[in-house]
């Protein structure tokens, strides 16, 4: 976690202005889809600890596996073994736009540039096999937000928790 500050009133705190999402996890990983099962039970243990209900859990997971897919897909090739990263943080309450916190996960690789064309999929009108992954991903996420720095391509996803669930979960602590 981030170091703190100060706020005005000389409490220890994050501050609005400043405030970061707490990280979760960080994992490096290859380009290798025997990697997918643990990184799928990494994120719904992270969905779990966040109090995400069952099928929102699901839908997190399912996305960040088509997402992974994808790198070793089509900015990798299929060639194993190059590197991707994935990093979990926690939204808190009240932090960017997360009124009732929430997750954002971000993966970034040094595959090929990504085009803008192609991360529009296929038409669902289409009956084929193969390109709904996209649609799935914008769908379930709250946020989606794809960009190149420094080299790498981003993913950037994000799920904010349901009002409900927070109500949830605030009663069970």
């Amino acid at each position: 976690m981030r170091g703190r500050r100060l706020n005005s009133n000389g409490r220890k705190g994050r501050g609005r202005a400043h405030a970061q999402p707490e990280m979760l996890l960080k994992l490096e990983l290859k380009s290798n889809p025997e990697a997918l099962c643990l990184v799928r039970a990494t994120v719904e243990r992270a969905a779990e600890v966040l109090h995400f209900q069952d099928a929102e859990a699901r839908a997190i997971v399912r996305s960040v596996d088509e997402a992974l897919a994808n790198v070793m897909r089509h900015a990798y090739g299929g060639r194993p073994g190059l590197p991707i990263e994935m990093s979990c943080r926690r939204l808190e309450h009240g932090e960017q736009k997360a009124v009732q916190g929430g997750i954002e996960i971000v993966l970034a690789d040094k595959g090929k540039p990504v085009k803008h064309a192609a991360l529009q999929g296929r038409s669902l009108d289409e009956i084929r096999p193969g390109g709904l992954g996209l649609h799935f991903i914008r769908q379930s996420m709250d946020e989606v937000e794809f960009s190149r720095k420094k080299g790498k391509n981003l993913l950037r996803m994000v799920k904010y928790l349901s009002p409900t669930t927070q109500a949830a979960s605030s009663k069970g602590e």
